[in-house]
């Protein structure tokens, strides 16, 4: 399996499969009659984030992976999304990103020193195949995970298989 292999399919499973939940939570608010704004709002617990944060990670994983093991420019996605439609767009745009990347662009990805930022005056420097497994992934599907949970806890009829873009 070549590095891009692993790479962006995996980002772009979740992504489409995020535009999916999204789909089905606006669903939700329009049938039940609740305020958008306060699913977007929601949190698992007080001091985690609230699910439109966590889309916007999802999305910013999944764009600075891709940038940072093919040594691109990271570009800047500031977060303004607040409503259903413009997380899907956002999600739009990142998975036009994530698919305009070449195979060939990935090619010694595994080998090469990514650094990224890990806090306000501090980086961290692995190696890509590191980088990948121990850091990007793990935030990515983390995220995705708890954007689903959010949805699912509050009432949204999603499940396994929409987690998987499998519906």
């Amino acid at each position: 399996m070549s590095f891009y292999d692993a790479v962006v399919p995996a980002y772009l499973q979740m992504l489409n499969s995020l535009t999916g939940l999204l789909t089905k939570a606006e669903a939700h608010c329009a049938a039940k009659k609740i305020d958008p704004s306060v699913l977007l709002g929601s949190r698992l617990f007080p001091d985690m984030l609230p699910l439109s944060k966590q889309i916007q990670l999802v999305s910013d994983f999944a764009t600075k992976g891709c940038a940072r093991l093919t040594h691109s420019e990271v570009p800047s996605n500031p977060d303004t999304e607040k409503t259903f439609e413009e997380l899907k767009q956002r999600l739009a745009k990142t998975i036009d990103y994530v698919k305009s990347f070449k195979p060939e662009q990935f090619a010694g990805a595994e080998a090469k020193d990514v650094t990224f930022p890990t806090g306000p005056d501090r980086t961290t420097t692995l190696k890509g195949q590191q980088f990948l497994s121990a850091f990007s992934l793990p935030n990515f599907y983390f995220h995705c995970a708890t954007a689903h949970g959010i949805l699912r806890h509050n009432g949204v009829e999603v499940g396994k298989r929409d987690f998987m873009g499998q519906t």
